[in-house]
């Protein structure tokens, strides 16, 4: 019942922030995508309803099949400037309806991410973040509460600290399960509905046996809801430890000669490239959180409007490409966008 109660809330939350000018942005961006894929060519008659942006690369773990985790970026690592940030809200707001504080490294290591977070909730836009939960003290936990934040999804790769730092490397357990109670005891002592909570379990090969234990665990804490979500492997041609045995959380299949392909048809089509965008700490704006390392960069915001660099024709030729063909674009090969599982 009170899982039942939270989604509720939750959905609530989410359609009080809709206005008319919101509204009638995402029904342009709706019937710009699907005119666009009937003729065959990009059109694009609104912003995007969502957009992802980054407050740091920064981490403090080491996650195998993460670009922070393996401090592998070869662009350049640093922390989101507030008047970079300010700047494409104010720009967004009127259209925007949903912004996620989250692409790379750990959203809690900049030293004013719950600042970023209340600005842009104080101007009604619904604001979600993922964290790996390790910095959520006492302290962070209340004032992220106070923020406005609406969701927050907390990685929880195990049950068991073993399976956990299987992919988790660096990190702690208990740790997270302490971050989650916080959240869930200032939730009810502010008496606030906010923000939703997420157990996002990234389902691999070391965990797959756990995913009843961690059902049990969200409920027992208070989380209200489960997320299991399928892995991206970026060498899986020839398989790996990670990828899990139960079918049905696995993004790969296993071929006749055993090697591993994607399962899902990668059509030449992408309702990301008209709806969402996502937008790095240095103000690069990138088609899709699948671009870790900003490989296709858009537009500069330090030095163009968000509306010049949507519009671009460099973002309307990348669009075009992909509906010409999803395999011209490298990043696109390895996307399996729609694979996540809700439970």
């Amino acid at each position: 019942m009170d899982a039942l109660r939270g989604n509720f809330n939750d959905t609530i939350n989410l359609l009080r922030k809709a206005t008319v000018g919101r509204a009638f942005n995402a029904a342009r961006v709706l019937s710009s995508y699907h005119y666009s894929r009937l003729v065959k060519s990009p059109t694009h008659w609104a912003l995007p309803t969502s957009i992802s942006i980054e407050p740091t690369t920064s981490c403090n773990l080491r996650c195998p099949e993460c670009p922070s985790g393996l401090r592998s970026f070869t662009r350049p690592t640093g922390m989101l400037q507030s008047d970079l940030f300010k700047k494409v809200i104010d720009e967004l707001a009127p259209s925007l309806s949903y912004l996620t504080f989250y692409f790379q490294g750990e959203p809690y290591l900049h030293p004013n991410f719950l600042e970023l977070v209340k600005y842009a909730a104080d101007k009604n836009i619904y604001t979600a973040t993922s964290t790996n939960a390790h910095y959520l003290n006492d302290v962070a936990a209340k004032k992220t509460i106070e923020s406005g934040l609406d969701r927050l999804i907390i990685s929880i790769d195990g049950t068991t600290q073993e399976t956990y730092e299987a992919y988790r490397k660096g990190g702690k357990l208990e740790k997270v399960i302490e971050g989650a109670r916080n959240i869930v005891r200032w939730k009810k002592e502010l008496k606030s509905i906010t923000p939703f909570v997420v157990f996002q379990f990234l389902v691999v090969k070391p965990n797959e046996h756990q995913i009843e234990e961690v059902h049990k665990l969200a409920k027992e804490i208070g989380v209200d809801h489960v997320a299991l979500k399928t892995a991206q492997i970026y060498d899986y041609q020839n398989g790996s430890d990670l990828i899990p045995t139960i079918d049905k959380y696995s993004r790969y299949q296993k071929n006749a000669n055993n090697t591993y392909s994607i399962k899902n048809e990668l059509a030449s089509h992408c309702w990301k490239m008209w709806q969402s965008c996502v937008i790095t700490w240095d103000g690069k704006v990138v088609p899709c959180c699948f671009d870790k390392d900003a490989h296709y960069v858009m537009g500069d915001l330090q030095t163009h409007a968000f509306k010049e660099i949507w519009h671009s024709e460099k973002y309307n030729e990348f669009r075009a490409t992909l509906l010409r063909s999803r395999t011209e674009i490298e990043m696109c090969k390895n996307c399996t966008e729609g694979t996540k599982v809700w439970a």
